[in-house]
C-alpha cells in the first residue's frame, strides 16, 4: 500500500468504491444490490456524527495505515 494514503483517504476512496460497485450490480446483476448504497451511504453519515469507522479500523490494523494528523507528526 501507498505509504503517503492517509487513513482518511483510504476510507473515503474505499467508499467511493464501494458505491460504484454497487451502481454495476445492481445495474447488471440484481436491483437488491442498491441496498449495498444505502448502507455504505449510512455508514457514511454515521461515521461523520460519531467519529466511529469499522472500515477504517480494519484498515489501520491490516495495512498499518496513519490518520493526517499522525502523518504530519511523525514527518517533523
Amino acid at each position: 500500500m501507498n505509504k503517503n494514503l492517509s487513513l482518511e483517504r483510504a476510507v473515503e476512496a474505499f467508499a467511493g468504491f464501494m458505491v460504484l460497485l454497487s451502481v454495476v450490480l445492481t445495474y447488471f446483476v440484481h436491483p437488491g444490490f442498491i441496498w449495498l448504497t444505502v448502507f455504505v451511504g449510512v455508514n457514511l453519515f454515521q461515521q461523520s456524527l460519531t467519529g466511529f469507522c469499522p472500515a477504517a479500523i480494519i484498515m489501520r490494523k491490516v495495512f498499518g495505515l496513519k490518520t493526517e494528523a499522525e502523518m504530519a507528526v511523525s514527518a517533523t
